[in-house]
């Protein structure tokens, strides 16, 4: 407990820590950004005293020295205007739409928000008037704690990520080992009862009785071998798909309610596949089972093996309530469920055992709100 609540208090002092060095970049971005911006405007105020300088000065001297300051602005974008408004020149604009007052005058608009206008005194008169935008230099600066912030969120989204799949691989590990220590402890009692089997069958006990106790018990042995194979690659050999199928659901059939109709459409001829047998059979079972609770224990259920050329389809139809569209998508992720009970489990296991192990296919091939659903499994054949 100590050692989690230590974590924590770490974990946060760096958030904090993280927070204040972003706040403080960002802050000292912004002063740099407007002392940067008042270094432009002093220096087209003395642009603007150059300009004025030229237009009054009658020395040669004078003349020579106000135009080098006035050919010194290189960066900063500037239209200079009459007192009529009239564009008398500009500079640092490459745009051959300037022949255009529209686009001028939308130009001088954007300047103007940019900067105010600085007007230029020439014989005791404010006659001219500058208009200056903001240097490439300082429109990339403006972007640049965008651009921070961005790096930033990307790299919070990498370690949360990250987080997040250590997180998973640890759950997963923990889940495949309890999955794991439940087969080995299945196992012991399910040895015992294979001897008590043998000793009712001495005792003389009707068969009948016996051959279904033997079924539950191999039922059993599925089971531990399913939950031996978590979190291990299966091995995958060739069986065929109508027996294996026929298998798995005329078991379920006869320990459902008797108010289920099942029926099953197999083809005639026999259809191999590459199957782990244990781990498909889960699988139907998890489809059977879940369209049994959409139908609330009442209704039809119907399963079709379909060949094709290269595939074969095997579906399993309710007559339930019928799957939302805008859950279809949903109803694969490990822990969403629909139901009060249950863990959301059965079709995230079902889709990981089709798809990642047997590189079919399992989707929701339609569904209609109150009519049903049909779950679709494809796989591969031999």
């Amino acid at each position: 407990m100590t050692i989690v609540k230590n974590r924590n208090v770490i974990r946060w002092i760096i958030i904090i820590a993280s927070f204040f060095i972003i706040s403080l970049i960002l802050w000292n971005t912004y002063i740099f950004f407007q002392n940067f911006k008042n270094e432009e405007r002093i220096k087209m105020e003395n642009w603007s005293f150059a300009q004025q300088n030229f237009i009054n000065s009658n020395s040669d001297d004078e003349i020579e020295v106000t135009s080098r300051i006035l050919e010194s602005n290189k960066t900063t974008p500037m239209i200079l205007t009459d007192e009529k408004g009239n564009v008398i020149s500009t500079n640092n604009i490459e745009d051959d739409r300037l022949s255009d007052p529209e686009f001028t005058k939308k130009l001088i608009s954007k300047f103007e928000s940019e900067n105010a206008p600085i007007r230029v005194k020439l014989k005791d008169e404010w006659v001219n008037t500058i208009y200056y935008g903001d240097s490439v230099l300082l429109n990339k600066l403006k972007y640049y704690p965008l651009a921070l912030l961005l790096i930033i969120f990307l790299f919070m989204a990498v370690v949360f990520f990250f987080y997040r799949s250590s997180k998973n691989a640890s759950q997963n590990k923990l889940w495949t080992g309890m999955a794991k220590e439940t087969a080995h402890q299945i196992g012991t009692p399910l040895s015992s009862l294979v001897g008590w089997t043998e000793i009712l069958r001495s005792e003389q006990v009707n068969p009948e009785y016996i051959k279904e106790i033997e079924k539950d018990i191999n039922r059993l042995q599925t089971i531990t071998e399913r939950f031996s194979k978590i979190g291990s690659k299966p091995k995958l050999e060739r069986a065929e798909i109508v027996e294996e199928t026929t298998i798995a659901v005329d078991y379920l059939k006869s320990r459902s309610s008797k108010l289920i109709t099942f029926s099953l459409e197999v083809p005639n001829s026999e259809i191999y596949v590459n199957l782990n047998k244990q781990l498909f059979s889960w699988t139907i079972e998890n489809l059977v089972k879940n369209g049994i609770d959409a139908m609330k224990g009442k209704g039809s259920l119907s399963i079709a093996i379909v060949p094709y050329d290269k595939h074969v389809k095997i579906t399993v139809t309710d007559s339930g309530k019928g799957i939302p569209k805008h859950l279809q998508s949903q109803i694969f992720e490990p822990g969403f469920t629909t139901k009060t009970r249950g863990w959301g489990l059965g079709l995230s296991l079902s889709k990981r055992i089709i798809e990642d192990y047997h590189k079919g296919r399992l989707k929701v091939a339609q569904s209609e709100i109150g009519k049903g659903t049909t779950m679709q499994i494809s796989l591969k054949r031999l």
